[in-house]
């Protein structure tokens, strides 16, 4: 078989596998990786896709968790925790995830701050634009899926299981189901 036997046959082959894997919604690296593994590409192979879709923009991990985490917080309303293990799984690089989630709209990157990011006078970021408020977030949260406030430990602990099911960390949890019942 000439795929087999010619290295340039063989790399088209493996870029047009990754190119259909593409098609359908930005990758990471280590995805296209496995997919193309999966599809028993020689490895050598495998290094050369991976490298040349790298240089024609394809595969950019740093892209890809800056809009993993725009995406999730807006659309779905995932906390920290919740994103960073997603894209840790999805074989992105830890110091990526704590830069996009530090980045604008990111919010509180990972162990070390306190989530009350967003305030006056709070950092922002490289265009001067307010990074992502984990508790007005996790608020929000609490207001599209709430009536009114929890009074009731029960209800409490309700709000509490969604707050923690999304992502957010308890103490921020908590934090919000107070002000929601403050503000409610």
């Amino acid at each position: 078989m000439a795929i087999a036997i010619d290295p340039a046959l063989r790399l088209q082959h493996a870029l047009d596998l990754a190119y259909r894997y593409l098609g359908h919604r930005d990758r990471t690296v280590f995805e296209v990786r496995r997919h193309l593994e999966a599809k028993r590409v020689e490895p050598e192979t495998v290094d050369e896709a991976v490298a040349e879709l790298g240089e024609q923009g394809y595969l950019d991990d740093a892209r890809y968790a800056q809009r993993f985490v725009e995406d999730r917080r807006r659309l779905d309303g995932w906390g920290s925790a919740r994103i960073e293990r997603k894209l840790l799984g999805a074989g992105v690089d830890r110091a990526l995830v704590a830069a996009a989630l530090a980045g604008p709209g990111g919010g509180a990157a990972l162990a070390g701050t306190d989530g009350a990011l967003g305030t006056a006078g709070g950092p922002r970021g490289p265009g001067g634009e307010e990074p992502h408020d984990e508790l007005a977030a996790a608020i929000a949260v609490l207001r599209r899926r709430f009536r009114v406030p929890p009074e009731t430990d029960r209800d409490r602990d309700r709000a509490l299981g969604v707050l923690v099911r999304k992502g957010y960390e308890l103490e921020l949890a908590y934090d919000a189901i107070r002000a929601f019942g403050r503000d409610g």
